[in-house]
């Protein structure tokens, strides 16, 4: 059965598709632009991936934190097309789409290792969804700080709940007595 791990898969999906709506508008110089912060969305990038690689490279068998992994590169500066910087970010979330695919609800007591911490499959799996949650949102925020008016919301636009909220709609309906 994979009711827990299709649930957490599908969060990872939205937040992919939330950063790569946030990146596709984005112009490609200004993707090494930090937008008043440290980290430009090529850093963000750059570290996902690298993190998702280690974490989830031979996931049940070995620790989580690769010793090829090098994560102070992942934090230089860097300018990249746009091309490189899909690319790694796509590198970074097919190994671990390939393990969410090979895993099953039951797996989810199984121990894996990371920072020869030891965790469950469940607790590595939520503090990696909530690692990527967290660096996801700053991707959006540098995106809109850089697009400033030009921003398409990736969410409900300010001033629009009541038109995206079915129960508002249906809290206004008309009540049928019978």
């Amino acid at each position: 059965m994979r009711t827990l791990i299709a649930s957490i898969e599908t969060e990872y999906r939205r937040y992919k598709a939330l950063a790569e709506g946030a990146i596709n508008q984005v112009a490609d110089p200004a993707l090494a632009e930090a937008a008043g912060t440290d980290n430009s969305i090529a850093t963000i990038v750059w570290h996902i991936s690298g993190n998702l690689k280690s974490r989830f490279t031979d996931f049940v068998t070995s620790d989580g934190e690769k010793p090829w992994r090098d994560r102070d590169s992942e934090f230089l500066a860097r300018h990249v097309t746009r091309a490189e910087l899909l690319a790694t970010w796509e590198e970074g979330w097919r190994v671990l789409l390939a393990v969410l695919a090979d895993l099953a609800d039951a797996d989810l007591q199984r121990t894996v290792t990371i920072r020869a911490r030891s965790l469950t499959v469940a607790e590595a799996l939520h503090r990696s969804l909530a690692h990527a949650s967290y660096h996801v949102g700053q991707i959006v925020y540098v995106a809109k700080a850089l697009r400033g008016a030009d921003w398409q919301s990736l969410s409900i636009p300010p001033g629009q709940s009541a038109r995206y909220n079915p129960a508002s709609a249906v809290e206004r309906a008309p009540r049928t007595i019978r």
